[in-house]
């Protein structure tokens, strides 16, 4: 069972991923969405690990599946969605739901099969440390770090104009 897992959990936090990112996009009520995009994030953060990035894989846990996703959802339950205030939309969800379940093991088993034939490069012993990220977010991306900071800030000033129009 042990060999299993090992050798297959690429497979089985891709299958995650993707039943996380279907749910993402076909729930109608955002909280259900929000909820669904942190097996998204868990599964992403499952992929660090198998690439022995261990920093990586605690910023993803513990930044965004962690305290982005707990932002996310504390400004949907400060907008108190109702259903009244979704918008109406034909029903495709369970079209959309049925095509994702018949087209993802198509797709696994097409990237399974071009795993045979991949050259897989390894990384530098570096690959995720600390200092590693430290040099390359404030050295190679300062600005979109803080263009991203900026954005966030915003959309919270946003939900929160918003919330206020409606009282």
């Amino acid at each position: 069972m042990i060999e299993f897992l090992a050798n297959n959990l690429f497979y089985i936090f891709a299958f995650f991923a993707t039943i996380g990112a279907v749910g993402l996009i076909s729930f109608r009520h955002p909280l259900n969405s929000a909820i669904s995009f942190i097996l998204t994030l868990l599964s992403l953060a499952g992929f660090y690990a198998l690439l022995s990035a261990k920093m990586l894989f605690a910023m993803q846990i513990i930044v965004y599946a962690g305290a982005i996703m707990v932002l996310i959802l504390f400004v949907i339950m400060f907008l108190n969605v109702t259903k009244k205030d979704l918008v109406k939309e034909p029903k495709k969800n369970l079209l959309f739901i049925i095509i994702a379940i018949t087209f993802s093991p198509i797709l696994f088993f097409i990237i399974g099969a071009n795993f045979a034939s991949v050259e897989f490069i390894a990384v530098n012993e570096n690959f995720g440390s600390i200092k590693e990220i430290g040099k390359t977010l404030f050295l190679e991306w300062v600005y979109p770090f803080e263009l991203i900071s900026i954005l966030l800030l915003i959309s919270i000033i946003g939900s929160v104009v918003i919330a206020k129009e409606r009282n």
